[in-house]
């Protein structure tokens, strides 16, 4: 029951961009666990409040998004850094049940829960005695 990341699309371009450019993000790194109840997706979110992330199934893609917050101490004289937004998307088999996937996210660590669908869930076949 593996599940794969979409492709990233590539979004470079030859003129100079602000540090704090919308369309740069990060892929936050996950980790993918399988049981037998499902899948459970970890992904590591540092600086993100609950109220920044975004979890959404979309034509059997998982998109994760993540937008970390920064107030600088003070007025500031120069910004040399910029925190950029996360993003990472997976592709879903039709092994997961997308109506049951269900979210929770602790100190900057999201954890995704994907059941799997009954249809994918092993049984056990009753022998009968002809």
């Amino acid at each position: 029951m593996a599940e794969t990341t979409v492709p990233a699309k590539d979004e470079r371009t030859t003129e100079v961009t602000a540090t704090r450019e919308d369309s740069r993000y990060l892929a936050p790194p996950v980790d993918i666990c399988e049981t037998n109840d499902g899948l459970t997706v970890v992904a590591d979110l540092p600086g993100v409040e609950k109220s920044n992330v975004s979890i959404r199934v979309e034509n059997g893609i998982l998109t994760i998004e993540g937008r970390p917050s920064y107030e600088a101490r003070g007025t500031t004289i120069m910004l040399e850094f910029g925190l950029v937004r996360y993003f990472r998307q997976f592709e879903l088999s039709d092994e997961v049940d997308q109506d049951k996937i269900q979210a929770e996210f602790k100190n900057g660590v999201l954890t995704v829960h994907l059941p799997k669908a009954e249809k994918a869930k092993p049984r056990q076949i009753e022998v009968k005695v002809s």
